[in-house]
């Protein structure tokens, strides 16, 4: 695993995040998974967070992201989970 740097630190934080669609509705599938994966990514990206993997069930998302020190996991989180609905739910309408 390659170390990142801030100023005069090293770090490496990398973290195995597993969220789920409210009620745990088993509705990642399809269409719906393939778009969300790219949401995901390109929301890392924005943010400067790498994936380093991710896998997605029927019902749950399995992710590992190394988040820098300067952001918190619940706000990643908070953004990843309410910024890709909204784009779900933007990309179903059209």
């Amino acid at each position: 695993m390659p170390d990142k740097s801030q100023a005069h630190t090293k770090w490496d934080c990398t973290y195995h995040i597993v969220f789920i669609p409210k009620y745990r509705r088993k509705v990642l599938y399809g269409e719906v998974r393939k778009k969300l994966m790219l949401i995901i990514k390109r929301l890392c990206h924005n943010k400067g967070i790498e994936m380093v993997e991710g896998a997605m069930c029927i019902d749950h998302v399995h992710i590992s992201l190394r988040i820098p020190p300067k952001l918190s996991v619940a706000e990643v989180m908070g953004c990843l989970k309410g910024k890709s609905a909204l784009q779900l739910i933007d990309e179903n309408l059209d």
